[in-house]
Protein backbone atom coordinates (compact mmCIF):
# COMPACT_ATOMS: atom_id res chain seq x y z
CA UNK A 1 0.00 0.00 0.00
CA UNK A 2 2.83 2.41 0.94
CA UNK A 3 6.39 2.13 -0.36
CA UNK A 4 9.07 4.64 0.56
CA UNK A 5 12.64 4.28 -0.71
CA UNK A 6 15.69 6.29 0.31
CA UNK A 7 13.67 9.33 1.36
CA UNK A 8 15.56 12.52 2.21
CA UNK A 9 14.26 15.86 3.40
CA UNK A 10 16.14 19.01 4.43
CA UNK A 11 15.01 22.46 5.47
CA UNK A 12 16.97 25.68 5.02
CA UNK A 13 17.62 27.60 8.24
CA UNK A 14 19.40 30.75 7.19
CA UNK A 15 22.57 29.77 5.35
CA UNK A 16 22.59 26.20 6.63
CA UNK A 17 20.45 23.16 5.81
CA UNK A 18 18.87 20.94 8.48
CA UNK A 19 18.81 17.33 7.25
CA UNK A 20 15.60 15.98 8.82
CA UNK A 21 15.06 12.66 7.01
CA UNK A 22 18.22 10.75 6.10
CA UNK A 23 17.39 7.92 3.74
CA UNK A 24 14.14 6.43 5.07
CA UNK A 25 13.16 3.01 3.71
CA UNK A 26 9.71 1.99 4.83
CA UNK A 27 6.77 -0.02 3.52
CA UNK A 28 3.26 -0.68 4.81
CA UNK A 29 1.10 -3.51 3.51
CA UNK A 30 -2.64 -3.17 3.01
CA UNK A 31 -4.50 -3.70 6.29
CA UNK A 32 -1.58 -2.97 8.62
CA UNK A 33 -1.92 -0.90 11.82
CA UNK A 34 1.43 0.83 12.33
CA UNK A 35 2.62 3.36 14.89
CA UNK A 36 5.49 5.75 14.23
CA UNK A 37 7.35 6.88 17.34
CA UNK A 38 10.21 9.25 18.03
CA UNK A 39 11.20 12.17 20.22
CA UNK A 40 10.85 15.79 19.13
CA UNK A 41 13.15 16.39 16.17
CA UNK A 42 13.25 12.72 15.15
CA UNK A 43 11.54 13.42 11.81
CA UNK A 44 8.22 11.69 12.48
CA UNK A 45 6.09 14.79 11.77
CA UNK A 46 8.05 15.47 8.56
CA UNK A 47 7.51 11.87 7.47
CA UNK A 48 3.79 12.13 8.21
CA UNK A 49 3.55 15.37 6.21
CA UNK A 50 5.18 13.67 3.22
CA UNK A 51 2.88 10.64 3.56
CA UNK A 52 -0.07 13.06 3.72
CA UNK A 53 1.12 14.95 0.62
CA UNK A 54 1.40 18.12 2.66
CA UNK A 55 5.14 18.27 1.92
CA UNK A 56 7.45 16.71 -0.65
CA UNK A 57 10.76 14.92 -0.22
CA UNK A 58 13.99 16.26 -1.71
CA UNK A 59 15.08 12.81 -2.88
CA UNK A 60 13.81 9.26 -2.88
CA UNK A 61 10.45 7.83 -3.91
CA UNK A 62 6.98 7.53 -2.39
CA UNK A 63 4.40 5.19 -3.92
CA UNK A 64 0.83 4.99 -2.59
CA UNK A 65 -1.43 2.18 -3.79
CA UNK A 66 0.75 1.79 -6.89
CA UNK A 67 0.68 5.53 -7.72
CA UNK A 68 4.01 7.45 -7.64
CA UNK A 69 3.58 10.56 -5.50
CA UNK A 70 5.89 13.19 -6.97
CA UNK A 71 5.90 16.65 -8.58
CA UNK A 72 2.30 17.32 -7.52
CA UNK A 73 0.79 20.76 -7.84
CA UNK A 74 -1.63 21.70 -5.07
CA UNK A 75 -4.71 20.85 -7.14
CA UNK A 76 -3.53 17.31 -7.88
CA UNK A 77 -2.23 16.85 -4.32
CA UNK A 78 -5.64 17.87 -2.95
CA UNK A 79 -7.38 15.43 -5.31
CA UNK A 80 -5.04 12.58 -4.30
CA UNK A 81 -5.49 13.37 -0.61
CA UNK A 82 -9.26 13.25 -1.01
CA UNK A 83 -9.04 9.99 -2.95
CA UNK A 84 -6.44 8.10 -0.92
CA UNK A 85 -6.21 9.54 2.59
CA UNK A 86 -8.21 10.24 5.72
CA UNK A 87 -6.72 12.43 8.46
CA UNK A 88 -7.24 12.41 12.23
CA UNK A 89 -5.58 15.15 14.31
CA UNK A 90 -4.80 15.66 18.00
CA UNK A 91 -6.86 18.88 18.05
CA UNK A 92 -9.84 17.23 16.23
CA UNK A 93 -10.10 20.12 13.67
CA UNK A 94 -13.88 20.12 13.70
CA UNK A 95 -15.82 23.12 12.40
CA UNK A 96 -17.28 24.70 15.53
CA UNK A 97 -20.53 26.01 14.00
CA UNK A 98 -21.44 22.76 12.23
CA UNK A 99 -23.12 19.75 13.82
CA UNK A 100 -21.38 16.41 14.22
CA UNK A 101 -23.34 15.15 11.22
CA UNK A 102 -22.35 18.08 9.00
CA UNK A 103 -18.70 17.75 10.04
CA UNK A 104 -18.68 14.10 8.98
CA UNK A 105 -20.47 14.93 5.71
CA UNK A 106 -17.99 17.66 4.72
CA UNK A 107 -15.47 15.49 2.74
CA UNK A 108 -18.39 14.11 0.72
CA UNK A 109 -19.39 17.64 -0.28
CA UNK A 110 -15.95 18.11 -1.84
CA UNK A 111 -16.42 14.84 -3.71
CA UNK A 112 -19.53 16.30 -5.33
CA UNK A 113 -21.95 13.87 -3.66
CA UNK A 114 -25.56 15.11 -3.42
CA UNK A 115 -26.80 16.23 -0.02
CA UNK A 116 -29.25 13.38 0.60
CA UNK A 117 -26.56 10.77 -0.02
CA UNK A 118 -24.02 12.77 2.01
CA UNK A 119 -26.32 12.82 5.02
CA UNK A 120 -27.12 9.11 4.74
CA UNK A 121 -23.43 8.19 4.51
CA UNK A 122 -22.42 10.55 7.30
CA UNK A 123 -25.11 9.13 9.58
CA UNK A 124 -23.92 5.58 8.86
CA UNK A 125 -20.37 6.55 9.92
CA UNK A 126 -21.62 8.26 13.07
CA UNK A 127 -23.45 5.03 13.84
CA UNK A 128 -20.19 3.11 13.28
CA UNK A 129 -18.43 5.21 15.94
CA UNK A 130 -21.41 5.05 18.34
CA UNK A 131 -22.53 8.67 18.08
CA UNK A 132 -25.92 8.56 16.34
CA UNK A 133 -27.69 10.27 19.31
CA UNK A 134 -25.24 13.18 19.10
CA UNK A 135 -25.61 13.80 15.35
CA UNK A 136 -27.18 17.24 15.79
CA UNK A 137 -24.80 18.40 18.53
CA UNK A 138 -22.15 21.06 17.97
CA UNK A 139 -18.51 20.25 18.86
CA UNK A 140 -18.64 22.35 22.05
CA UNK A 141 -21.46 20.09 23.27
CA UNK A 142 -19.29 16.98 22.96
CA UNK A 143 -16.59 15.48 25.18
CA UNK A 144 -13.01 15.12 23.93
CA UNK A 145 -13.53 11.45 23.18
CA UNK A 146 -16.75 12.17 21.29
CA UNK A 147 -15.03 14.88 19.24
CA UNK A 148 -12.29 12.44 18.25
CA UNK A 149 -14.91 9.86 17.28
CA UNK A 150 -16.56 12.47 15.04
CA UNK A 151 -13.13 13.22 13.55
CA UNK A 152 -12.56 9.52 12.88
CA UNK A 153 -16.02 9.20 11.27
CA UNK A 154 -15.21 12.23 9.08
CA UNK A 155 -11.88 10.69 8.05
CA UNK A 156 -13.62 7.44 7.08
CA UNK A 157 -16.53 9.06 5.24
CA UNK A 158 -14.64 9.43 1.96
CA UNK A 159 -13.60 5.73 2.13
CA UNK A 160 -9.83 6.40 2.09
CA UNK A 161 -7.20 3.77 1.31
CA UNK A 162 -5.12 4.89 4.31
CA UNK A 163 -5.99 6.58 7.60
CA UNK A 164 -3.24 8.88 8.95
CA UNK A 165 -3.61 9.78 12.63
CA UNK A 166 -1.35 12.44 14.15
CA UNK A 167 -1.28 12.02 17.96
CA UNK A 168 -4.99 11.04 17.94
CA UNK A 169 -5.03 10.49 21.71
CA UNK A 170 -2.73 13.38 22.66
CA UNK A 171 -5.55 15.56 24.02
CA UNK A 172 -7.40 12.75 25.82
CA UNK A 173 -7.18 11.13 29.25
CA UNK A 174 -5.96 7.54 29.54
CA UNK A 175 -9.39 5.88 29.69
CA UNK A 176 -10.71 7.84 26.69
CA UNK A 177 -7.44 7.23 24.81
CA UNK A 178 -7.90 3.48 25.12
CA UNK A 179 -11.54 3.74 24.04
CA UNK A 180 -10.47 5.66 20.90
CA UNK A 181 -7.73 3.10 20.23
CA UNK A 182 -10.26 0.27 20.64
CA UNK A 183 -12.29 1.95 17.90
CA UNK A 184 -9.20 2.36 15.69
CA UNK A 185 -8.37 -1.33 16.18
CA UNK A 186 -11.91 -2.33 15.13
CA UNK A 187 -11.64 -0.15 12.00
CA UNK A 188 -8.31 -1.80 11.21
CA UNK A 189 -9.83 -5.27 11.68
CA UNK A 190 -12.25 -4.37 8.87
CA UNK A 191 -9.21 -4.13 6.56
CA UNK A 192 -8.34 -0.42 6.75
CA UNK A 193 -4.66 0.53 6.60
CA UNK A 194 -3.84 2.89 9.49
CA UNK A 195 -0.68 4.80 10.47
CA UNK A 196 -0.49 6.52 13.84
CA UNK A 197 2.14 9.02 14.97
CA UNK A 198 2.35 8.93 18.76
CA UNK A 199 4.78 9.55 21.60
CA UNK A 200 2.76 7.37 23.99
CA UNK A 201 4.21 3.87 24.44
CA UNK A 202 0.94 2.34 25.68
CA UNK A 203 -0.85 3.62 22.57
CA UNK A 204 1.87 2.27 20.28
CA UNK A 205 1.54 -1.11 21.99
CA UNK A 206 -2.09 -1.20 20.81
CA UNK A 207 -0.92 -1.24 17.18
CA UNK A 208 0.52 -4.24 15.33
CA UNK A 209 3.90 -2.75 14.47
CA UNK A 210 6.09 0.02 15.92
CA UNK A 211 8.54 2.02 13.79
CA UNK A 212 11.00 4.08 15.84
CA UNK A 213 12.70 7.15 14.37
CA UNK A 214 15.75 8.91 15.77
CA UNK A 215 17.64 11.78 14.16
CA UNK A 216 15.99 11.18 10.80
CA UNK A 217 16.62 7.44 10.51
CA UNK A 218 14.64 4.33 11.45
CA UNK A 219 16.40 2.69 14.39
CA UNK A 220 14.01 -0.24 14.74
CA UNK A 221 10.86 -1.64 13.16
CA UNK A 222 9.18 -4.39 15.14
CA UNK A 223 5.91 -6.26 15.29
CA UNK A 224 4.08 -5.87 18.59
CA UNK A 225 3.61 -8.86 20.87
CA UNK A 226 -0.19 -8.61 21.03
CA UNK A 227 -0.50 -10.87 24.11
CA UNK A 228 1.91 -8.64 26.05
CA UNK A 229 0.22 -5.51 24.70
CA UNK A 230 -3.20 -6.65 25.91
CA UNK A 231 -1.79 -7.35 29.35
CA UNK A 232 -0.44 -3.80 29.51
CA UNK A 233 -3.76 -2.12 28.64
Amino acid sequence: MIEIKDLHKSYKTGSTALHVLKGINFSVAEGELVSIMGSSGSGKSTLLNILGMLDEADAGSYTLDGVPIKNLNEKIAARYRNKFLGFVFQSFNLISYKSALDNVALPLYYQGIKRKERIEKAMSYLEKVGLTPWASHLPNELSGGQKQRVAIARALASDPKVLLADEPTGALDSKTSHEVMDLIQKINEEGRTILIVTHEHDIAQMTKRIVNLKDGVIIDDNKVNQVKALQNV
